[in-house]
């Protein structure tokens, strides 16, 4: 199973809006083929900040599937607009400790 990760940086006073927009977003990913799974965390110590995880079978149901769908064009219109800078994505594999 993979892991991607962002930290979403939301414009000041964007939060609670991306949060709803956060929502009705969810049931665009949900619904790809190799996704397993989704979190978005509110950070403690700074506002506005928010940690996205979403797991998936593979790299590629991510890439390739989710971000070539017209899902991911909706997940864009709703989303995009929230992030001040665009987040930088990365994939994990699984734990090094089991």
């Amino acid at each position: 199973m993979i892991l991607e990760h962002a930290l979403l940086d939301v414009k000041p006073g964007q939060e609670a809006a991306f949060e709803a927009a956060m929502k009705t977003a969810k049931p665009l990913i949900e619904q790809s083929p190799g996704f397993q799974g989704i979190e978005v965390r509110p950070c403690v110590e700074q506002p506005g900040r928010y940690l996205l995880l979403v797991w998936w079978k593979t790299v590629e149901d991510h890439e390739i599937g989710f971000r070539g769908s017209d899902r991911y064009k909706q997940w864009r219109t709703l989303l995009h607009d929230f992030y001040d800078p665009f987040p930088t994505v990365r994939h994990y594999s699984a734990s090094i400790l089991g």
